[in-house]
């Protein structure tokens, strides 16, 4: 159950009033208390566009969450509620047509013992009553009104937080991208022998046997006769050729080392970033 000491918390937390599913009917507007007692009877839901529409709710049988309110509504019921200005004071012919909606007992009767008065001021945006700023209660009628903020404060409060002044600072993260060297990777020299086949045609020479005859002539008589007349006579020629010789030998052909050259790509950096959005709530745009 709601107690007077909640709606400090409630105001300055901004929470939401939430249906029995666990849906979000609005934020939370205003609450309406009892003059005599002190005691919450009503929850506005903002609801709409920017939340420019306000629905009145029952607080019976409804609980905390957090910052939330849960109320034993449907989010349909309570859109559908009767429009009542929220203008601080509810008439008892309001709060009837309220009760009826609800289907909650006693609207009649509540009528009848209220006859002629007003319901006060609503806890919320709408201030103290001139008449009660001391009090801190509305003195007429059924339900009071109560505001967490200053009376003579006139440039709002900031309801989620301590108030500081008539402004609200709006942050964004920005991306901030640079570089940074790390290591990649290692490359090394590394040396070893290898075997491979290596043709290649080279010329060679060779002697062969060639009989070459030639007739008797006054020039090479003498040699001709120069031995018996009739003998057995034999003559040996060594034949010679040349045959490929390999030889190998080690020559340096080339030197070989590591160096290293900066090269530029582009790369493409995707981050979220979050910012705050500013949007007003109650405003009449005609104004602007």
């Amino acid at each position: 159950m709601l107690a007077k000491e909640h709606i400090d918390d409630l105001l300055n937390r901004d929470g939401n009033v939430l249906s029995t599913d666990g849906d979000k009917i609005g934020s939370i507007g205003q609450i309406y208390a009892d003059d005599d007692n002190g005691q919450p009877t009503w929850v506005t839901a903002r609801t709409g566009l920017f939340g420019t529409s306000e629905s009145f709710v029952p607080l019976e049988g409804a609980r905390i969450e957090g910052s939330d309110i849960v109320v034993p509504y449907s989010k349909d019921q309570v859109k559908d509620a009767p429009r009542v200005d929220t203008d601080g004071h509810l008439d008892p012919s309001e709060e009837d047509r309220l009760y009826e909606h609800y289907q909650l007992n006693g609207a009649v009767t509540y009528s009848d013992a209220t006859a002629g008065q007003n319901t006060g001021a609503a806890y919320g945006e709408t201030g103290y009553p001139a008449t009660e700023r001391d009090a801190g209660f509305a003195a007429t009628g059924r339900d009071g009104t109560y505001n967490t903020a200053d009376a003579s404060d006139t440039v709002g409060r900031d309801t989620s937080g301590p108030t500081t002044d008539d402004a609200m600072t709006r942050s964004e993260e920005r991306l901030s991208v640079g570089t940074e060297k790390q290591a990649t990777g290692r490359a090394r020299l590394r040396k070893y022998v290898t075997k491979e086949n290596v043709t290649q045609t080279v010329p060679v020479q060779r002697e062969e046997l060639r009989v070459e005859r030639e007739p008797i002539t006054d020039g090479n008589v003498g040699a001709a006769m120069s031995g018996p007349d009739l003998s057995e006579e034999e003559h040996e020629v060594i034949l010679h050729e040349e045959r490929p010789v390999v030889d190998k030998e080690t020559v340096p052909v080339e030197r070989v080392r590591l160096d290293t050259e900066t090269v530029t790509d582009e790369v493409t950096v995707d981050e979220e970033v979050r910012k705050e959005r500013i949007e007003t709530d109650g405003v009449d745009d005609s104004r602007r």
